[in-house]
């Protein structure tokens, strides 16, 4: 097999005015695709970046989504500020922001203005419900969007308030659709030469995944109850988070050959066979004899011993590790998707790569998130041919930021 030297996006140049995570972790996707990207922040950083000031543990989902970038700092809301974003936009393929719906278009470098200057701009926006709509201006966080798309309504258990899920789905599933609409622009613009708005809205991009609860509301034409770990259409069984001597397990039989095995592994293979239980909707019928039955089998034994036996059962299951477990994972070490990586600003973490992997290309080498606007000088003399003197007048104004 041909063997490329470059990533898929290499010789792509790509604006990246993200801010917290969705338009910052669509920006590292395309990284570690083989973009050059320039994360582009107001004078005094973004917002996650701050976090670094209070202490460097809570700034670590920055050094995450920020690596093998280029960073300037920009302000926009000046005239010379928005002249060097226009200057720079004329060489760039892509430009990707998730300001709140009509911010860019206030500072005078919505999609129109840059679409004009660079017909062949991808243009990516992230909001949190879309650029149209009647909803178009509710401010959208991560938990906020939890709330209006139904997700917090069937997360936590019956007879307990709503809860959130615990990592930023939201946010992630967002960046994702947004990297995904970024490429397949790039695509279309090699077949006809011009780029195009791509916009993602995360209340949309979060709704694929209540597939689960939607086959409640029109199966039984109400809205689905909190269901715990329990399948949240309640289809299935076992389907649960079983006790274990040292923590927990997750155990799913989805076909009876799994039920098959996992009556094999807890030494009752008559229970294969027993009314109560031969098939998948004898078990949702009998869900809490169901859970009681593998639930006093788990409890006997260790995590590592319930997943040994049931693996070897060919049963689905997993042991509900913690995130210090986690990160020493030595599957994802050992796949390169983590690596430990001493950070010149917050010491020794483990750093994610991308979850794309790009087969028969030369691996990325990994380099830390940049300082703020540690990269100034080096953009603005590339592309634009500013002087150094200019530059600094530039700092001097206020234009541009810099880390000391």
């Amino acid at each position: 097999m041909l063997k490329r030297r470059n990533l898929p996006l290499d010789g792509v140049t790509v604006l990246d005015l993200g801010q917290i995570y969705q338009g910052p972790y669509a920006g590292f996707l395309l990284a570690q695709a083989g973009a050059t990207v320039i994360k582009i922040e107001p004078p005094k950083g973004e917002p996650i970046r701050h976090r670094a000031r209070v202490s460097n543990g809570a700034a670590i989902p920055f050094a995450m989504l920020n690596g093998n970038k280029k960073a300037i700092s920009l302000d926009l809301k000046s005239p010379e500020g928005c002249h060097i974003l226009k200057g720079l936009v004329a060489q760039a393929d892509v430009l990707l922001e998730n300001y709140a719906p009509g911010v860019m278009d206030r500072l005078g470098v919505g999609f129109e203005v840059l679409h004009a200057i660079n017909p062949r701009l991808v243009y990516a926006s992230a909001s949190g419900y879309g650029l149209s709509g009647p909803d178009r201006n509710n401010l959208a966080m991560d938990i906020t969007i939890q709330a209006a798309s139904g997700m917090m309504s069937i997360t936590g258990f019956p007879d307990g308030a709503p809860v959130k899920a615990g990592p930023a789905v939201a946010d992630f599933i967002g960046a994702a659709h947004l990297y995904g609409g970024i490429v397949t622009a790039l695509y279309e613009r090699e077949l006809t030469g011009l780029g195009r708005l791509v916009e993602v809205a995360m209340i949309e991009a979060v709704y694929p995944t209540l597939a689960s609860g939607l086959s409640f509301v029109f199966d039984r034409e109400s809205a689905p109850p909190r269901t715990g770990n329990r399948h949240g259409a309640m289809a299935e069984a076992p389907y649960n988070v079983y006790p274990a001597a040292d923590g927990f397990v997750a155990i799913i039989a989805v076909n009876e050959s799994h039920w098959v095995g996992l009556a094999q592994a807890m030494g009752k293979p008559e229970l294969a066979v027993d009314p109560r239980f031969a098939t998948a909707a004898d078990r949702v019928r009998n869900m809490d004899l169901t859970d009681s039955v593998v639930g006093g089998w788990t409890a006997e034994f260790t995590k590592a011993e319930i997943v040994e036996t049931l693996t070897r059962h060919k049963v689905p299951t997993a042991p509900v590790r913690d995130l210090m477990e986690v990160t020493r994972d030595t599957h994802m070490h050992a796949r390169g998707m983590l690596e430990w990586v001493d950070h010149p600003h917050f010491g020794r973490v483990v750093l994610p790569s991308s979850p794309i992997r790009y087969h028969g290309t030369d691996s990325l080498a990994r380099l830390p998130s940049a300082r703020l606007g540690e990269h100034n000088a080096e953009v603005l003399t590339t592309y634009l041919g500013l002087a150094i003197e200019d530059i600094e007048r530039l700092h001097q104004k206020g234009v541009l930021g810099q880390d000391d």
